[in-house]
């Protein structure tokens, strides 16, 4: 057995200081909201977790249809919460500054490069970009512009009262009067459709998530029909069921 923790930052070796008993089964299994649509789960060992624990986290996972990878290496908020934590930080300051709205910004997200990341990713988007040089051309074209100060990932703007009603009045515009529960609806369909046309993709076999999606989708239908229903076990125990002999 392990002993599960979902937490989005804390270091699994921080939480096993603490543990009394078995401290060698924790395994952090991070998943992204909505849980039951995104299929993303990091996995992350302490010190002193055992690798066979890892494994056990990582077989379960993926057997309900979900895409585990494990962290290599143990540090906060791990991979997906820092790289979501850099984007906030320099989309706070575009706010602040008046460089652009809350709408805008998403525009310019979901109309552009998130399409790409949303398929692909970012290093094999940037290789694409490279050429057929790939991306150690990509790297030396584009390698420079770093030291560039287009940037502020380091600094955090002032959390104060003008900025949080800033963006949570543009937030409020944006929404156009949609409840959260009807926004929900529309993202989770719209997740649906996304992994739906990528399960077509790739000759039929799939790419990125839909590929994932197409095979736990076949999976399922396995083993629904190695399931007998209900009516069908039903009208199998009547058949078996011993007929009672005539009287005389």
């Amino acid at each position: 057995a392990i002993v599960g923790s979902s937490t989005s930052g804390i270091k699994p070796t921080d939480m096993q200081v603490a543990m009394k008993k078995h401290p060698e089964r924790l395994v952090v299994g991070h998943p992204f909201n909505p849980v039951y649509l995104l299929p993303l789960v990091e996995i992350v060992g302490g010190e002193q977790t055992f690798p066979e624990a890892i494994e056990v986290a990582k077989e379960m996972y993926a057997s309900i249809g979900m895409k585990p990878v494990v962290i290599r290496k143990e540090i906060e908020a791990f991979v997906g919460d820092r790289l979501l934590e850099a984007a906030w930080r320099e989309a706070l300051w575009l706010i602040k500054d008046g460089i652009c709205t809350v709408e805008e910004l998403d525009d310019i997200m979901r109309y552009g490069f998130g399409l790409r990341w949303a398929q692909m990713g970012m290093f094999q988007v940037y290789r694409v970009a490279g050429g057929e040089a790939g991306m150690r051309h990509f790297m030396a074209q584009f390698g420079p512009c770093l030291k560039w100060p287009w940037t502020k990932l380091m600094d955090v703007p002032e959390f104060n009262d003008e900025l949080v009603d800033l963006i949570a009045t543009q937030s409020d515009d944006q929404a156009h009067g949609l409840s959260i529960r009807e926004l929900e609806k529309i993202r989770d369909e719209n997740l649906v459709a996304i992994m739906e046309a990528l399960s077509k993709q790739n000759k039929g076999k799939g790419w990125g998530a839909g590929a994932l999606h197409k095979d736990y989708t076949k999976q399922l239908a396995r083993l629904a029909a190695k399931k007998p229903t209900a009516s069908k076990a039903v009208e199998k125990a009547k058949a078996e069921k011993p007929k009672k002999k005539k009287k005389g």
